[in-house]
């Protein structure tokens, strides 16, 4: 077996391309010298067989090419395909993802915001579990952070992809009002730690503009711990006719308990989720949802963070404007929600 290639320097690729190694670094970081220039530069590098030391890089120009996603819990499955979705696309633009997991306990998506600030990422998607937080100021201060889903109260963001919860919320609740249905239960990650999310606010108000009896209750994301929320929703002398779930992974808990207890959708009871994850469309009766766009959701996201970490959001005249993108929702009709029993 021969012994592995050597790694070319960077005074080699000068010395090939007959230009200094600074300029060589210049034109592989296409800065400072013309596209012609930068075009052999990376033409003698590839046949060299040159790759740049991510962690010279990082001290030369001050990055590291790493962007931070703080997610609310991963266990909520459109969080998955939000990661999985930020993480291509970073990949496209020759960053990486830091995925990390809050697992929907405000103390440790703090600790975690601080710890990947402190491990100098260029900056941070975040879909936050609470949105009010005091700490959110402060680190928006020091590095460059979008929200997704809610605003972060009182910071200073470099972007924000919050949802039209207003609208979403007055979607779903007059489409189950339509459907004849008055006495109901929102399940909701909220928890009391976190009272103020703009999802649950809305959904309070409009029950009561729209005369709907509404129990709002705590459940995880996780399929078990959903399922065991619902079963004793369910269980009650007088229980709702129509469930709906601030995310389409408890919305599966739901069908879980009432399967446990003999119960049909949407004949005995129905069911509606709020981000349209693609499982969703295969259930039995397939659950009627409300779709946020994930991919442009992703797209958003990353353009915002890029602009900032590159410099591009602080010179844009009317940039305060186009870093705050609204999502507004689509419903999605199907067989999950009918008439309430007799």
């Amino acid at each position: 077996m021969s012994p592995p290639r050597k790694r070319a320097t960077i005074r080699e690729v000068a010395k090939a391309a007959g230009l200094s190694p600074a300029a060589v670094s210049y034109a592989l970081r296409g800065m400072q010298v013309s596209e012609k220039t930068a075009e052999r530069v990376r033409r003698v590098a590839a046949e060299l067989g040159y790759e740049a030391d991510p962690i010279a890089r990082a001290l030369a120009i001050g990055k590291t090419g790493v962007i931070g996603l703080l997610c609310g819990s991963l266990e909520d499955l459109w969080q998955q395909s939000l990661g999985v979705g930020i993480g291509r696309a970073l990949n496209d633009q020759d960053r990486y993802a830091l995925i990390l997991d809050a697992a929907g306990d405000p103390d440790r998506e703090r600790s975690l915001a601080q710890r990947l600030r402190d491990q100098r990422v260029d900056g941070l998607i975040v879909q936050p579990v609470d949105p009010a937080a005091g700490f959110w100021a402060e680190l928006c201060a020091h590095l460059p952070v979008v929200a997704i889903g809610d605003a972060l109260a009182g910071a200073r963001t470099a972007g924000e992809v919050v949802f039209d919860n207003r609208r979403g919320a007055t979607m779903a609740l007059e489409h189950l009002r339509d459907s004849g249905h008055r006495r109901l239960a929102v399940l909701t990650p909220t928890r009391p730690s976190t009272p103020d999310r703009p999802a649950d606010v809305h959904v309070a108000a409009e029950a009561e503009r729209l005369g709907l009896d509404v129990t709002l209750v705590t459940a995880p994301h996780s399929l078990a711990g959903a399922t065991g929320v619902a079963c004793d929703l369910l269980a009650r002398p007088r229980p709702p006719t129509a469930v709906f779930c601030f995310a389409d992974s408890i919305a599966y808990g739901v069908y879980a308990a009432a399967a446990e207890r003999g119960l049909r959708i949407p004949e005995d009871i129905s069911v509606m989720g709020y981000d349209a994850h693609p499982m969703s469309g295969l259930l039995r009766p397939a659950l009627t949802t409300v779709d946020w766009d994930i991919a442009g959701i992703v797209r958003a996201a990353v353009r915002l963070v890029l602009d900032a970490v590159d410099g591009g959001a602080d010179g844009d005249s009317g940039g305060e404007r186009r870093r705050r993108i609204v999502q507004a929702p689509r419903l999605v009709r199907r067989a999950s929600v009918g008439a309430p029993p007799r």
